[in-house]
């Protein structure tokens, strides 16, 4: 019932995120945004998709699990985290990596002290989901495969950032 309330609670949270980056696309591009990075997108795309179907078959045979509700505290305070680093960046937040030419990059808030708060705050998100459940072949794996697009996606995000 906890995994159930808990997956369906994440999908859920997910897809709005993907309103607000559908939103966020349209102003961006209506100003002149410049998108980089699209050629690793689909990937990002797929392994986060791939993460929420790994959780649900694995927690299917390994059930019945117990339930960490340390982590899922750690998780909600993950989401507040995400909320503000969303709100402080505003219109200019996005799942895509976008630039305005000749914009300043977002330097207030929690941007001053972190160059890339949302990648640690998904870092942290990628391991504490499964291990709230003890979902361990999840967490590893997606663990490492999430770096290694980190790895991709910063490297492109730093360029853009750069211009």
């Amino acid at each position: 019932m906890v995994f159930s309330l808990f997956i369906t609670f994440l999908i859920v949270q997910r897809l709005f995120e993907l309103l607000i980056a559908a939103r966020n696309e349209r102003w961006l591009l209506t100003h002149g945004a410049v998108e980089f990075g699209k050629e690793h997108y689909p990937f990002m795309v797929t392994l986060h998709t791939l993460f929420i179907i790994s959780l649900l078959v694995e927690y299917v045979y390994r059930s019945p699990v117990a339930v960490n509700y340390y982590g899922i505290a750690f998780f909600l305070i993950l989401i507040f985290l995400k909320v503000y680093v969303i709100s402080t960046l505003g219109k200019y937040w996005n799942t895509k990596i976008y630039r305005i030419p000749a914009s300043k990059p977002v330097s207030s808030g929690i941007y001053k002290y972190i160059k890339h708060p949302n990648y640690v705050i998904v870092i942290f998100e990628i391991a504490v989901i499964p291990l709230s459940f003890h979902l361990f072949f999840t967490a590893v794996c997606f663990t490492i495969l999430n770096a290694m697009m980190l790895y991709v996606r910063i490297k492109k995000e730093n360029e853009a950032l750069a211009l």
